[in-house]
């Protein structure tokens, strides 16, 4: 599921033309932690993937697989 998430998370990010460093920046994370997100080798807590999503301006069922 990890891969999923953070395949979408990607899949949003670049069609807001966005870079990995402008989300973490604006969701309040560090880049590092956000591209591992993407990669699907990290698990967001509830309040940071609430805070990912809204810098992406799509909705959680954009991101979320179920």
């Amino acid at each position: 599921m990890n891969k999923i998430i953070g395949k979408n998370l990607q899949q949003a990010r670049q069609r807001k033309g966005l870079t990995q460093a402008e989300v973490a920046g604006r969701a309040g994370t560090n880049t590092n932690y956000y591209a591992k997100l993407e990669r699907g080798e990290a698990v967001p807590s509830l309040k940071m993937l609430e805070k990912i999503i809204k810098t992406l301006g799509v909705k959680s069922s954009d991101v979320l697989p179920f």
